[in-house]
């Protein structure tokens, strides 16, 4: 069981969404990039998971019980005290981060999303406001812009946009196009959209470039990601 909430109004600036998740069986999860950053309480404690390039299985057993906290695409900032890069396809655990720690001693679910919400709040009233050309970065991408049409849009040089989007995405501006174009070819076959018109819409060059890119990004064809999958560690 997976459930998603919005955050609350003074955390929706940065903030994408809180979630919940309980195993009901054992399984090993298969985790997609999706330019976001989560701050997850989990069976061994409190850990930040992304931002991913590629896919990463997730054992879970039957039982085991995930509370996050999802950061927008770019909005985590300094928040985590590390540079973002050095999380990049990372799991690392909040006690080797130079943040404040969080009592670990909450044994009900909304009791841990609370503390952690409680810890975000106070992390994002001390940590740098984000860049505002992150922001107008990832909506580009995500509208089907180029990257180079990025760069002129926003009147940088392509070195100024690369150190930007390292130190706000973890990675390159194309890595980044690559992942919300993904994302949203994702979202499309979900939805039913057949693949062909999935591959033009998502702006592929063609299906078999959409499934070359599926295949890097997920380890897996679409076919096996058209059933509901989220970022749970």
């Amino acid at each position: 069981m997976y459930a998603e909430r919005p955050p609350d109004p003074d955390l929706a600036e940065r903030i994408a969404c809180v979630w919940h998740q309980v195993s009901e069986k054992d399984t090993t999860q298969l985790v997609v990039p999706d330019a976001c950053v989560d701050l997850i309480w989990g069976p061994d404690g409190l850990f930040v998971a992304g931002p991913d390039t590629g896919p990463m299985p997730t054992p879970m057993a039957a039982g085991d019980t995930f509370v996050g906290i999802r950061f927008k695409p770019g909005a985590v900032g300094d928040v985590f005290g590390v540079p973002l890069h050095e999380l990049r396809d990372q799991r690392v655990s909040l006690s080797d981060l130079p943040v404040p720690p969080i009592a670990e001693c909450a044994p009900r679910p909304e009791w841990r999303l609370e503390a952690m919400r409680s810890a975000v709040r106070r992390r994002l009233a001390q940590a740098d406001s984000v860049d505002p050309a992150t922001f107008a970065t990832a909506r580009a991408l995500r509208a089907g812009r180029t990257v180079t049409e990025v760069v002129w849009d926003l009147g940088l040089s392509e070195r100024q946009l690369h150190r930007r989007s390292v130190i706000a995405f973890g990675y390159a501006p194309k890595t980044l196009q690559r992942i919300v174009r993904f994302q949203r070819a994702l979202r499309l076959a979900r939805a039913g959209v057949p693949l062909a018109e999935v591959a033009a819409t998502a702006g592929y060059t063609d299906q078999a470039h959409l499934s070359h890119d599926v295949k890097r990004l997920s380890g897996v064809p679409m076919r096996h990601l058209v059933s509901p999958v989220r970022k749970a560690a």
